[in-house]
């Protein structure tokens, strides 16, 4: 194969009367050898590498093995993908800012040019992470919850607008437009990219990575991209290639259709359910068949948007006709359309009837044979049908309080005069909320057309639900109204609250005191019902133990019910003006109904919405920033801090330190969530993040949430572990972030022992088990661990973002071998723990871990290492991927 491939594959195609030059798959197949069949997620990524190819950090070789992929359907292989663009978010989006300024700060003192701390591809944040909802249940919930963001995080704000002028192609989203993935999906995704260089308009395939698991869902619409952390997202946007292994590509065959009733929220609890059974971690997912002919852009963005809760890389839906439709609908214009089909189809990246490319695994799915459902109580993938829930909600109660025996009586309460009494089941949360499920206009009219024919019958949202909507963007709005169904939602509860993330990421908001007062005083277990993505433990609020995610229409039905233990499959959900039952099936809108909400739905609405989605509200215009290249930082700032982990570095590595004498800090189970580990939601008076803010003189009232103080270290190194739902295997049957400083006895924050440590220069680890870093790719999960002083991790089983994450932090993931755990070894966490020769680390290699028992006995465990690349390993050698970066540019 010729060195001059990239040159020899260069092709024009017209579109709408204008020529673009693209770097043509089927030219390089005479070279390459057929490649028809190859996934169509597959071809995207061979097309960036035969753009890029420069012979050294893409070379012959590698296209090569992208293209042999499709001799056994797997390559064991390190590729170096460069995605268009970057996606933000506000909560992510606000500490890597500060990376960003700290590293010019870095640059600057060892004797570099600033200016080249800036990013090389377009950079969107959207903020959409800080609206919490204060306010519910009133025509005027919206504008008071926009004014209280607006004070809390008016410094958050100010210091994004200085970024947005500081950093060239860096553009900011203003609060209260949407839901970024929403809005990446209705606006900024262009499934085909186009620019002028050197004279010429170069084409090629949209894809990005975003500072956020759920930047899967843009794989909908045929744009290849995925989550990464937050660390990882800047050196993407400073030009360094974002280095994977080519991965395996498991096909999901959909065929049949949805029967009447059932939604896509169903659908995609139960792909979930099924992928994560087949796992799919650290792998592509692409989906086929022809049940996609009828698969609306929205429904597979659903999909898509939870591939981190099934657990691939992304799972993607490859362009066909029904993208250009959406495109079209959401205002997209002609010439975008044209130029996407003629360039899908000239590269084989068009889906065609009957299309089966080659896969490294398939599962098949008739749609047909979907049920109504909901997941819960504390995973995505545990779904349960609808007729099942009570039964489940009463296993889980009963494993809450390790007893079979479960007598929870109700409480009386009073709330604006009236008396009540809180069962035990209450569902205390129904919330409308998440791009997952508002950026699908099928479900959402469902929604409002059962809450039309409840409010027709005289049924009502029980007293002590705390209804929301939250879309994920303002076209939400403007259809519903259309549809003359928004009285119909406020009437039952469902005001507008906010357009942002909201409850699905725990800014859920407090619950009404005589509520928390009845709960508390009870003991007892009560429920949230959200139309979100994630459930884990301590999530959506801390007083509500189980969380169920389900569509927006059974959302609604669950605030009329009241209660968990009710079956809405056969129970009634209420009653009538009259007294008669009503039933679930007596207000579910039909096929029909639906379908004719959703033609209501027009392009003007989303041109109208998207025309000044830069501009913001008066509120945003008034905030007035500096010109600088550079950030002034504020000494007495509890919101922005210059970050430390460049305070220490030198031009050149150091090499990399033995691990000798480490101490465990928390002996942890499966399925440890960044939410463990890194909390976004709010933070309590008595811990130590809570007492660092009040000694800084900040009411509790103004404290915000973990997720608005990313800026700031001091609080976030304070919060790391303070997830109230956590359990450290080394102090059995306590909760919440707790551990010993070992030898001694005494149980303390894990904040608190971490600094006893470092005074005494003990090196930490964390032993954990499966799915250790499952959920969201908070980089906060690996920054705060580092600052804690945690060199190693040794875990079962990592999720993928956070395991790179934990590399790009300088942090060491191991893995126990197959059959190994923290109980067969009978680990107590006064082990100590030694680390040899890590200067020869080699990726995946094998590396002997000395245990030290407390009785001096020792045992080696020989674990895996997780570096799996050879520039995983770099980033590692330099203590972090953006340590590597600076290095780079001052050399």
């Amino acid at each position: 194969m010729s060195s001059t491939l990239r040159e020899a594959s260069k092709d024009t195609l017209q579109a709408k009367d204008k020529t673009y030059h693209y770097y043509s798959l089927p030219l390089a197949a005479k070279s390459l050898g057929d490649i028809a069949r190859l996934p169509k997620s597959l071809k995207v990524l061979l097309e960036n590498l035969l753009r890029w190819q420069d012979g050294e950090s893409v070379t012959d070789e590698d296209i090569q093995a992208l293209a042999g992929w499709l001799k056994n359907a797997h390559a064991d292989r390190e590729i170096a993908w460069r995605p268009a663009r970057v996606l933000m978010q506000d909560f992510t989006g606000v500490p890597a800012v500060v990376d960003l300024a700290a590293m010019r700060e870095a640059v600057k003192r060892l004797g570099g040019d600033t200016s080249k701390v800036n990013p090389l591809s377009p950079v969107d944040l959207v903020i959409d992470h800080s609206v919490t909802v204060d306010h519910f249940g009133d025509d005027d919930a919206f504008e008071e919850n926009v004014r209280l963001e607006m004070e809390r995080n008016h410094e958050r704000y100010m210091f994004l607008k200085w970024g947005k002028q500081a950093f060239s192609r860096f553009s900011v989203v203003p609060p209260g437009t949407g839901i970024c993935h929403q809005v990446n999906l209705e606006y900024l995704g262009k499934a085909v990219w186009s620019e002028l260089q050197d004279g010429e308009w170069i084409a090629y395939p949209d894809s990005l990575v975003g500072t956020d698991s759920h930047t899967t869902m843009i794989n909908g619409l045929g744009v290849l991209g995925w989550g990464v952390g937050g660390i990882e997202a800047e050196a993407a946007m400073l030009g360094q290639p974002v280095s994977m292994l080519i991965p395996d590509v498991v096909g999901f065959k959909l065929t049949g259709k949805l029967r009447e009733g059932i939604t896509a929220t169903d659908l995609v609890l139960t792909v979930t359910q099924m992928l994560r059974k087949h796992g799919v971690v650290g792998k592509f997912v692409e989906f086929y068949g022809d049940g996609l002919d009828s698969l609306p852009l929205a429904d597979r963005a659903t999909i898509a948007n939870m591939s981190p809760e099934y657990g691939a890389t992304c799972g993607f839906f490859p362009i066909d006709a029904i993208t250009l439709e959406y495109m079209r609908l959401s205002g997209r214009s002609d010439d975008l359309v044209e130029l996407v089909e003629a360039y899908a189809k000239a590269q084989g990246m068009w889906r065609n009837p009957g299309d089966e490319p080659v896969f490294t695994s398939t599962l098949e799915l008739d749609m047909g044979d979907v049920e109504a459902s909901l997941a819960g109580p504390k995973r995505p993938q545990d779904r349960v049908a609808l007729g099942d829930v009570p039964k489940a909600f009463a296993a889980s109660a009963e494993l809450e309080l390790n007893t079979a025996q479960r007598d929870r009586q109700p409480v009386d309460y009073t709330m604006n005069g009236q008396p009540y009494q809180l069962p035990d089941g209450a569902v205390v949360i129904a919330a409308i909320t998440s791009c997952t499920n508002t950026s699908n206009p099928s479900v959402l009219m469902a929604a409002g057309l059962l809450a039309k024919k409840a409010v027709t019958l005289g049924l009502k949202r029980q007293p002590w639900v705390k209804a929301s909507l939250a879309p994920g963007s303002k076209v939400v709005s403007d259809y519903l109204a259309q549809a003359k169904l928004t009285p119909y939602l406020d009437e039952l509860g469902f005001n507008l609250v906010g357009y942002g993330c909201t409850t699905c990421i725990g800014n859920s908001g407090p619950l009404p005191e005589p509520i928390e007062t009845a709960i508390k005083k009870g003991d007892l277990t009560v429920g949230a019902v959200l139309s979100g993505n994630r459930n884990f433990e301590g999530r959506i609020h801390p007083l509500v133990k189980t969380n169920w995610l389900a569509s927006p229409p059974l959302v609604v039905a669950y605030a009329l019910a009241g209660n968990m233990n009710i079956n809405l499959a056969i129970d009634p959900l209420g009653y009538d003006r009259k007294g008669d039952p009503v039933y679930l099936k007596d207000i579910w809108p039909s096929a029909q109904e639906i379908a004719r909400a959703v033609e209501l739905v027009s392009s003007d609405m989303f041109r109208k919405e998207y025309a000044e989605v830069f501009e913001g509200t008066e509120e945003w215009k008034s905030i007035q920033v500096e010109s600088s290249d550079t950030y002034g930082w504020q000494s007495d700032s509890t919101y922005i801090r210059l970050s430390p982990f460049f305070d220490e570095m030198q031009a050149q590595p150091a090499p990399v330190k033995d691990i000798h004498g480490a101490r465990i800090l928390a002996m942890l189970g499966d399925s440890v969530t960044t939410d463990h580990i890194s909390p976004a939601g709010s933070i309590k008076p008595d811990s130590p993040a809570g007492r660092y803010l009040q000694n800084h003189g900040v009411e509790r009232k103004d404290f915000n949430s973990y997720g608005s103080r990313r800026g700031n270290h001091e609080v976030m190194m304070r919060g790391t572990f303070a997830n109230i739902r956590i359990r450290n295997e080394m102090l059995p049957g306590v909760e919440g972030g707790m551990t010993r400083h070992l030898p001694g006895t005494e149980a303390m924050s894990i904040y608190d022992a971490a600094m006893l440590y470092q005074q005494e220069k003990t090196p930490l680890a964390v032993i954990a088990g499966k799915e250790y870093g499952s959920g969201s790719s908070r980089d906060w999960a690996a920054k705060g661990p580092r600052l804690l002083g945690i060199r190693v991790v040794i875990a079962e089983s990592f999720e993928r973002i956070h395991r790179s994450n934990l590399i790009g932090m300088g942090i060491l993931p191991l893995e126990f071998p197959q059959g190994v755990t923290r109980k067969t070894l009978g680990l107590t966490g006064e082990e100590v723990i030694d680390i040899a020769d890590l200067q020869n680390l080699r990726p995946g290699a094998t590396i002997p871990v000395t245990l030290t028992r407390s009785d001096g006995s020792k045992e080696t465990v020989p674990c895996r290492c997780r570096i799996d690349t050879a520039t995983e390993l770099t980033y590692y050698q330099n203590d972090g991927i953006l340590h590597y970066v600076i290095r780079n540019m001052l050399n």
